[in-house]
């Protein structure tokens, strides 16, 4: 599937080049999303590795899917993209460190917090995972200095994602498309059995 440049970083696992594409949507304070985004770097990260049976054969592109019926989705995405902007390399190892304490960013613990509190709070989760030099860039991408109502300065960087999302038709995280291709069966309990048998269907080179 498509991707901007700058945003190559949402390839999280496997060879950027390799034929096959698997996209998931994921949102950081949807449960199932944590789910089946452990089961991910659980399963398919070996197998995609130098010398694991699927090198070079799929790839594996996160995207953002800002669920407005939770709170603080958009501030938590927002997060995830300056996380991918600041240090790439680190940008899976921020999203699985939100994903382990995304509670703490749910509707009840966060609804006496503004806006500004909960990306301090974003900053220290970043500051777990991403280099020290980088948690500065981190904070700054996330600070508004616009016009009165223009974002910061991942704005549109989350509004490429969210188009994506709608055009395609994406509703709810999790989400998986193969090779461009919603692949409904797809669940975030899937262990190692199932997710080996979809890729032996699947993988066609």
């Amino acid at each position: 599937m498509a991707l901007q440049p700058s945003l190559r970083p949402q390839i999280i696992l496997g060879h950027p080049d390799a034929p096959h594409t698997l996209d998931i949507f994921l949102d950081y304070v949807c449960p199932y999303s944590a789910k089946i985004a452990f089961k991910l770097d659980k399963i398919l990260k070996p197998l995609l590795l130098p010398a694991g049976p699927y090198e070079g054969k799929f790839k594996v592109i996160y995207r953002f899917q800002v669920q407005p019926w939770h709170a603080m989705s958009t501030l938590t995405n927002e997060a995830g993209l300056a996380a991918l902007r600041v240090s790439p390399r680190n940008f899976w190892a921020f999203s699985l460190a939100l994903f382990r304490r995304q509670e703490e960013f749910f509707d009840i613990p966060t609804q006496d917090l503004t806006p500004r509190q909960v990306r301090d709070k974003l900053a220290h989760v970043a500051a777990e995972v991403l280099p020290t030099e980088s948690i500065d860039a981190f904070k700054d991408l996330l600070t508004f200095k616009s016009s009165a109502n223009g974002g910061n300065a991942v704005t549109d960087d989350l509004k490429y994602n969210v188009k994506f999302s709608r055009q395609n038709g994406i509703h709810v995280s999790p989400t998986v498309l193969w090779d461009g291709l919603v692949q409904n069966q797809v669940s975030s309990s899937w262990e190692n059995e199932e997710w080996v048998d979809f890729l032996s269907k699947n993988v066609k080179v």
